[in-house]
């Protein structure tokens, strides 16, 4: 890394030399005389660099960038370097009425800053308006906002040691996803030191690294990272943005998960994570920002070009709020789209992750006239993005916002179909076999188009967002007051069943039955076709006390509870990815239509009804609550592996025997009874209430030529 020069001082700031610099790279770049500073604005009439103190508290000067290269202000500083505290302030118009809120009293952070320093602190001087003018935000504020902003920093050239590094690069057959929160995971683990637990360098400890992958977990997806704000209403509560989306800084790494302040941690963690051959996927926020709406603070994108940045109202002082938190990035202005593509490839190449998974994806293919395909062409055509997994959460809150399966390839989605009716399916709601069916098929009418594979699937039955595992079994209503509204944030619709008591009990009958079903979601989850991904926590039986939106709990209620490890659940779990990996037709890349495949003239899927026979139409739509399947290798698959065959039977309903098909049949799996030894079976099995079974049987090329 490029050493540091020394402190800036009053003298030494007098003696700068400003020259024009260069209009490209964005943000703030090092060289060997000093820094070249590049900054967007379509709008402004001047733009400053502001240059602090080591310690942020004292603006020591302000640079007129000196040039402008179409929409690009530029100038280069020398005699600075790395470890520079710098701000922006730009001038220009403030008519709100017409979409300019330049206020040259507020300090800015620099959109493409690689390091934020400092934490925002929440004061009347963020906002650009007057706070109680009765003309509102069409007021102007002339209160300097400095001491209450962090500040950017001047990262100079990296010589981190990569070791080596190569990305896993897991084929989409092979994953295995694990959510989770980059300070949750840690902050309780005993096997943690207590002074990483929180840190990327935590996250990347031993004993963290052991579990993921004794639970074959091939891609752990982050919570965001990008430097975010804790919002005003929550601090006023004396809560935190715990999940942390609100993003504010898209290059810097979020300053609250280092141990030291150094984001070559962050590059610590991600080379770790490959060594142990786990990929990391990124939780990106670019629908939006920390800004909010007109009467929010402004903090970097509002001040720099609000008209530029942000998707306005016809009356340009509103803002488009497709996103529910105040306003919706402008991705197809040029500059916005160029920000976020140089974000995603800067992550890749700088830090070398692995891929994103893309918050409210629907918000960033919105254009003026509805939904285009500008910013997804933009990353499929980026030759940097080529090798990133890309994952689409495909929705948002605006007109025709719910968009699953509308993402072309290579874009897997979050399937929140899957997750709803198989929830509603274990909970013995009825009419929920055709459901099922298509959510263990990898919902082949929802992606079985655009040469998509099964593994656009992104198959889930928890996540961050709503309740663990362990609350969907124990939880009839979210509780939630300790978010302080009310209870009226969350999810309404969580087709959850507490199986007889609201919360934690000791009666062993409910124990018993809640420890089934969330063994019977789970097996469903690994023996479906597409991408599994497991919600940190869910495997050793965590709970949030049905608290189903924690996004405010950077406490005991939103981090992993280690201490009270289900470890009989854990063990289960473990052999569940065990199974998936060791018969592959679980996790195939081709969808499953029962064709006839030419080399044995057998469908590569047969459902099978449990009284032994294939199932009439009547069956799919009758109160009957179990169903089997046979799955084998794809009719597109080219060669013949020997792959044995599987028998996957799922009862939601009373305990019921179950008739198998022709051959012999090894039990490789009972949900509910998790300890039974794997074993050879007659012609029948009683299929617990509540449970999945699996059975394997040899190929039936190999069967063939044996009976021959």
């Amino acid at each position: 890394m490029t050493a540091p020069l020394p402190a800036l001082t009053p003298d030494r700031v007098a003696g700068l030399e400003l020259t024009a610099g260069k209009a490209w790279p964005m943000g703030a770049t090092v060289d060997e005389d000093g820094v070249n500073f590049a900054v967007f604005s379509a709008h402004a009439t001047r733009i400053e660099v502001c240059l602090f103190s080591t310690d942020g508290r004292s603006e020591l000067t302000r640079i007129t960038l000196p040039e402008r290269d179409g929409d690009i202000w530029h100038g280069h500083v020398a005699g600075i370097g790395p470890g520079t505290q710098y701000g922006l302030r730009a001038h220009g118009r403030y008519e709100p009425e017409r979409g300019h809120r330049f206020n040259p009293n507020k300090l800015l952070i620099d959109p493409y800053a690689r390091r934020i320093e400092g934490r925002l602190k929440w004061s009347r001087t963020l906002m650009g308006y007057h706070i109680g003018s009765p003309m509102g935000d069409l007021s102007f504020s002339t209160r300097d906002s400095a001491f209450a902003m962090p500040k950017s920093v001047v990262v100079g050239r990296d010589d981190f040691d990569w070791q080596g590094d190569r990305p896993p690069n897991h084929l989409g057959s092979e994953m295995l996803i694990y959510e989770a929160h980059v300070k949750g995971l840690t902050a309780m683990h005993p096997g943690v030191d207590p002074s990483r637990r929180g840190t990327y360098r935590g996250l990347a400890s031993p004993a963290i690294i052991d579990h993921l992958k004794s639970l074959g977990v091939t891609a752990i997806e982050l919570l965001p990272v990008h430097t975010f704000v804790d919002d005003r209403f929550l601090v006023e509560r004396g809560l935190r943005n715990y999940w942390g989306y609100q993003s504010i800084g898209f290059f810097a790494p979020e300053p609250r998960y280092l141990e030291t302040g150094d984001i070559r941690e962050f590059k610590e963690m991600v080379r770790t994570l490959h060594q142990a051959d786990i990929e990391v996927i990124l939780d990106v926020v670019f629908n939006h920002s920390a800004e909010g709406d007109g009467f929010g603070p402004t903090l970097s994108f509002r001040g720099l070009d609000n008209a530029s940045y942000y998707r306005l109202a016809p009356d340009k002082r509103h803002y488009i709020n497709d996103t529910g938190t105040g306003n919706v990035l402008n991705i197809t202005h040029p500059a916005v789209l160029r920000l976020v593509m140089d974000s995603l490839r800067y992550w890749v190449e700088e830090f070398h992750v692995d891929g994103y998974r893309f918050d409210l994806a629907a918000a960033l293919t919105r254009g003026p006239s509805g939904f285009d395909s500008g910013f997804l062409d933009a990353i499929r055509q980026d030759p940097v993005l080529a090798r990133a997994k890309l994952i689409a959460e495909p929705w948002d809150i605006g007109p025709g916002g719910y968009r699953l399966g509308h993402f072309p390839h290579p874009f897997r989605e979050w399937n929140d179909r899957y997750r709803d009716d198989l929830r509603a399916f274990w909970r013995g709601d009825g009419h929920m076999l055709p459901g099922l069916a298509k959510a263990v098929l990898g919902s082949p009418e929802i992606f079985d188009r655009g040469g998509r594979s099964a593994t656009a699937s992104i198959n889930l039955i928890t996540s961050h967002d709503g309740f663990t595992l362990a609350d969907v079994v124990s939880y009839n209503e979210k509780h939630n007051a300790a978010n302080g509204e009310g209870n009226r944030d969350g999810h309404q619709a969580n087709f959850s069943h507490n199986l007889g008591h609201e919360g934690p009990t000791t009666d062993p009958v409910i124990i018993t039955a809640r420890g089934k079903r969330q063994r019977a979601m789970l097996a469903t989850l690994l023996f479906s076709q597409g991408i599994p991904m497991l919600l940190g926590g869910d495997e050793i039986g965590n709970s949030q006390r049905g608290n189903n939106n924690a996004y405010a709990q950077d406490n005991e209620t939103g981090w992993v509870d280690w201490k009270n490890t289900d470890d009989k659940l854990l063990d289960f779990v473990r052999r569940l990815s065990q199974l998936r990996a060791r018969f592959k037709v679980l996790s195939q890349r081709n969808f499953l239509h029962s064709r006839i495949r030419d080399r044995d003239g057998l469908p590569d899927l047969e459902w099978w009804h449990p009284d032994g026979r294939a199932p009439t139409d009547a069956d799919w739509h009758d109160h009957v609550h179990a169903m089997g399947v046979i799955v084998r290798a794809s009719a597109e698959t080219i060669r013949d592996s020997g792959e044995p065959e599987v028998f996957v039977v799922y009862n939601s309903g009373p305990a019921r025997e179950v008739h198998l098909p022709d051959g012999e049949w090894k039990l490789m799996l009972d949900s509910a009874n998790p300890e039974a030894p794997e074993k050879s079976v007659g012609r029948s099995y009683t299929a617990a209430q509540q449970s999945v079974l699996l059975f394997a049987h040899p190929a039936p090329s190999t069967r063939k030529s044996k009976e021959s």
